[in-house]
């Protein structure tokens, strides 16, 4: 199990990550748009400006049942150990056992 503080952290950033993307996606298509470097420039200041918890590069996937940061299966949102165990109580229909 995961310490609560880190999966708090985990949740705030997710939050910030949604309260800024909008922006930080507007700022980027500008700077697409603009020819000259000066102002590429001063929209590049604001995308600095924005918090540095709000960019989606630090987001992590986390299990959903133990908070677990690593081995993470996309499909079920759970870690590898949390997802064998589950398969092997036949709690995932369709998911085949396997011995690792």
């Amino acid at each position: 199990m995961a310490r609560k503080s880190v999966i708090q952290r985990e949740k705030k950033r997710q939050k910030l990550e949604q309260k800024y993307h909008l922006i930080r996606r507007s700022s980027k298509k500008e700077i697409s748009k603009v020819p000259s470097l000066s102002d590429k420039w001063e929209i590049h200041g604001k995308l600095e400006s924005l918090p540095r918890n709000s960019a989606p590069i630090r987001l992590h996937r986390r299990c959903f049942s133990t908070g677990r940061s690593r081995a993470n299966y996309r499909d079920f949102g759970l870690s590898g150990h949390i997802l064998r165990e589950m398969v092997h109580a036949c709690f995932l229909p369709g998911a085949t056992r396997s011995s690792w």
